[in-house]
């Protein structure tokens, strides 16, 4: 949801390289993005504030010769690491606080504004974004990915290139009550390969979410399924469940980050919401469907259900949106 402020700083500055500074778990997402030269790898804990060690990764920055940073998480640790760097301009929001480590600040609105907006604004003069028609005139997400990389990833998982490929990302990081449950993911399943017996299925995730993608693929029957539910959670690379998304024909997934991967991709997607609020993180493909029932309770932004019953999710039913997939695949 960063990339469109690349896109902007691209076209401001076309002659100018654009370095992303990023913990190794998420650098393989910069890495897909046309706009970006280099990705250097945070060697940080994550939530440690790690002084001395940023200092001297301060210094190898200052080495390279920087002159704007633009701090994207709103932590001080964050932006403490262009300050001793000594780069002259620093862009982001106050955050925690942050006078003199930022020194072009930038204040959130109340409600928030949606996340692409939000971080795009560090692109303009502060509070330029205000404007809903400005924010509408945002460039989109984008990624791309190399069929050579499809094809190599393809073939390592013994998935058959002629056959259709789907996407399911059952997990989410933020908690439970995001998650859509696994019985329905497998009644989405058994509809979809009761249409189209070649198609083939991929559960993504991290091994976080084996347990979930576990279920979902057992939940699935066997006769119907008939060799074509491959559960993949924790058994690719962030890289490989990029290059798998861009291959697939349709992606299903929680508010995640593998959403708004395949968004960013431009594959047509369902996305299902219940305790977070889709016009937040909403899906930019050409092909979309953003999912809510948008109940009295919601959203809640809670990690688990607050009233026990996850009604967002449990009664988001599988045939509500199966007619919202349906319409996005290829005719069988």
């Amino acid at each position: 949801m960063a990339q469109p402020l690349l896109q902007l700083l691209r076209a401001a500055h076309p002659e100018r390289p654009i370095d992303v500074l990023a913990p190794p778990a998420v650098s393989p997402v910069w890495r897909q993005m046309a706009e970006v030269d280099q990705v250097l790898e945070t060697p940080f804990r994550h939530g440690a504030l790690q002084l001395k060690e940023r200092w001297k990764y301060a210094r190898l920055l200052r080495q390279r010769g920087y002159a704007d940073a633009y701090v994207l998480p709103n932590t001080i640790k964050y932006a403490l690491i262009p300050w001793l760097a000594g780069i002259q301009r620093r862009v982001g929001y106050k955050g925690e606080s942050r006078h003199g480590l930022i020194n072009v600040m930038h204040h959130d609105e109340t409600p928030p504004r949606p996340m692409v907006a939000f971080y795009a604004a560090l692109a303009t003069a502060p509070l330029a974004l205000q404007d809903a028609a400005r924010r509408a005139a945002l460039p989109k997400p984008r990624m791309a990915v190399g069929a050579e990389q499809i094809a190599a990833v393809l073939r390592r998982h013994g998935l058959d290139p002629a056959r259709p490929l789907l996407a399911f990302a059952p997990g989410a990081e933020f908690g439970g009550a995001k998650r859509w449950p696994a019985a329905h993911f497998a009644g989405l399943a058994q509809a979809i390969l009761a249409r189209d017996g070649a198609s083939q299925i991929v559960l993504l995730g991290s091994p976080k979410d084996q347990p979930a993608c576990a279920e979902v693929a057992n939940g699935v029957a066997a006769g119907v399924a008939g060799g074509a539910m491959f559960n993949l959670a924790g058994s690719t690379s962030l890289a490989e469940a990029i290059a798998l998304i861009a291959a697939s024909a349709a992606v299903v997934a929680n508010d995640s980050g593998l959403l708004h991967i395949a968004s960013a991709l431009n594959r047509p997607v369902v996305a299902l919401y219940g305790p977070t609020d889709p016009d937040h993180a909403p899906p930019f493909s050409e092909l979309a469907a953003a999912l809510s029932l948008r109940l009295a309770c919601a959203p809640c932004k809670q990690r688990e259900c607050p009233l026990g019953h996850q009604d967002c999710m449990v009664k988001l039913t599988p045939d509500l949106v199966w007619r919202s997939l349906q319409p996005m695949l290829p005719a069988g």
